[in-house]
C-alpha cells in the first residue's frame, strides 16, 4: 500500500467514537488512504473496541490503518502497523513483534539523523514537525519546513509531516518533499468532511 498522501489522525475529543463513522466515511470515501488510531487517556476495553470499528471502516475503503504506539493491541486486532514517539527501542521492538510486513513509522521532530537512524532499524516511514500551530498540540515547537528538503536528500523511506497543517500550507510542505500530511483538526472540523478531504486529494494528485 503507497504511503502518499492525505493521513488522518483520530481525536477523541474531534470526532468521538459513538458517532466516529460520521467522521471517518466522508473522509475515506474521498481521499484519506491511511487512518492512524491515537487515543492515550481511554482504557483497554474501549481502545480494543474503537479500534476494531476503525479498523473495518478501513478494510472497506481500503485505506492503511495504524495504531499510534500499542504495539500489542495492533498485533492482537492485526492492525496494518503502529506510529511510535520518542523511545528509540520501540521501533525495533516493534519490528519483532509486528514481523517484516507492517508499517512502522517514527516521529522525528526535526531531527534528520535520527530519522537517517530509523531508517536503518526498519521504519517503513519517519514524520517530522510541527510545522505549523496546531490546534491539538498548541505547545509543540515548531520546524523550519527545510527540514523536509534536507530530509528529502538523506532518505529513502516516505516522509510524513505534521502539525498544523491546513489546504492553504499543505501544498508548501508536499513541495518540501513531503509524501503524507497528517491532518486532525483542519479535517475533522471541516464543515464539509466530505469537500475537504478531496481537496488535499487533489494537492497530491497534482490537479491543484
Amino acid at each position: 500500500m503507497s504511503l502518499k498522501g492525505l493521513y488522518l489522525i483520530t481525536d477523541k475529543k474531534l470526532s468521538p467514537y459513538e458517532n466516529i463513522e460520521n467522521y471517518l466515511i466522508p473522509a475515506l470515501e474521498n481521499g484519506v488512504k491511511i487512518v492512524q488510531f491515537r487515543d492515550k487517556e481511554s482504557g483497554e476495553e474501549e481502545l480494543l473496541r474503537v479500534s476494531l470499528k476503525i479498523k473495518e471502516l478501513c478494510k472497506k475503503y481500503n485505506a492503511l490503518f495504524l495504531i499510534n504506539d500499542f504495539v500489542d493491541l495492533a498485533k492482537e486486532i492485526d492492525a496494518g502497523g503502529v506510529h511510535i514517539g520518542k523511545d528509540d527501542e520501540e521501533c525495533t521492538l516493534a519490528r519483532r513483534v509486528l514481523g517484516k510486513n507492517k508499517i512502522i513509522g517514527v516521529s522525528c521532530y526535526g531531527d534528520v539523523f535520527r530519522a537517517k537512524e530509523f531508517e536503518h532499524r526498519g521504519a517503513s516511514y519517519v514524520a517530522f514537525g510541527a510545522f505549523f500551530a496546531s490546534p491539538t498540540k498548541p505547545n509543540a515547537p515548531t520546524i523550519s519546513i527545510n527540514t523536509l528538503q534536507s530530509a528529502k536528500k538523506l532518505l529513502k523511506i516516505p516522509i510524513c509531516a505534521i502539525g498544523g497543517i491546513t489546504l492553504e500550507n499543505a501544498p508548501l510542505l508536499k513541495n518540501a518533499g513531503a509524501d503524507m500530511v497528517a491532518v486532525i483538526s483542519d479535517i475533522l472540523t471541516a464543515e464539509n468532511i466530505a469537500n475537504r478531504a478531496k481537496k488535499y486529494k487533489e494537492i497530491f494528485d497534482g490537479s491543484l
